[in-house]
């Protein structure tokens, strides 16, 4: 889905794709786990302001979490590039359960597709913090 995503954002020279409804696409870049070499993702974030966001490992409803989750669980210095513009150091920190139980109804409630993936799996969708480093 990244690689479909990322040609529709290169064809229309960043006219469409940096955005999802009236939530930012935000480019990650996490640190493989196994290999320590750079690895990118294109995510939504349902919150987000202050040069803060909030994503979700959702996988689509998968079992398993997504890899870019596995790797910022392992080293939560991360980068995030917006609209393109260049990619900024921040921290990634995994919501805590009260967190994640204040935040989840939130986002599950303005964005039902969330709350259909976490129907569609028994293992509880993180959801995670990226702060300025």
């Amino acid at each position: 889905m990244n690689s479909a995503h990322r040609l529709v954002i290169a064809v229309t020279r960043g006219k469409v794709g940096y955005s999802a409804g009236d939530m930012p696409v935000v480019e990650l870049t996490t640190t493989g786990r196994r290999t320590g070499q750079p690895r990118t993702v294109l995510l939504t974030a349902p919150i987000h302001g202050d040069g803060r966001y909030v994503v979700v490992a959702s996988r689509g409803g998968d079992d398993k979490h997504p890899a870019w989750f596995l790797n910022l669980r392992a080293n939560p210095d991360v980068e995030v590039a917006v609209r393109g513009g260049p990619r900024t150091p921040m921290r990634a920190r995994i919501a805590e359960p009260d967190d994640r139980a204040e935040l989840w109804p939130k986002i599950a409630g303005k964005y039902r597709n969330y709350a259909g993936y976490q129907r569609s799996t028994e293992r509880e969708i993180p959801l995670v913090h990226l702060e300025p480093a």
